[in-house]
């Protein structure tokens, strides 16, 4: 299974924000997508990736100010990203071992989606459950 089948199931919306917006916006745009994490985009492409757990982390260490902070003053700027005909499980390794919970997918630099770790678990339960089914069905016949 490849990461444009993932994209196919789950759709290429990606809710992305701009390096100056404010931590207060960005808080905002998570809720109102209901998203972990948001891509970082500038003028120039996609300047990082923000998460949840980014917000979490500054906020204990700088209190309520931070939500006058940019977003790029908490963004993670070097940002691993995959392609729509990367294999699923070879991205599920890179994520578990360098511990990414959010992927965006680049075709042609271009942003065309973004995979979280649910998705990729999601699509091998799905593989899973249909080999299941398949073996059933192969000794229900036999």
């Amino acid at each position: 299974m490849r990461i444009a089948d993932v994209l196919r199931s789950k759709g290429t919306a990606v809710a992305t924000v701009e390096p100056g917006a404010s931590v207060a916006h960005l808080v905002a745009v998570l809720a109102e997508h209901n998203v972990g994490a948001l891509v970082v985009v500038g003028d120039d492409g996609i300047a990082g990736i923000v998460s949840e757990r980014d917000v979490v982390r500054r906020l204990h260490e700088t209190g309520a100010d931070l939500l006058r902070s940019s977003v790029a003053d908490i963004m993670t700027a070097e940002v691993f990203t995959c392609s729509p005909k990367d294999a699923v499980d070879d991205l599920t390794v890179v994520m578990t071992e360098r511990r990414f919970r959010h992927v965006p997918v680049v075709d042609g630099g271009r942003l065309v989606g973004i995979v979280s770790i649910g998705d990729v678990v999601k699509s091998r339960i799905s593989q899973l459950e249909a080999g299941q089914d398949q073996l059933a069905a192969y000794i229900a016949q036999g």
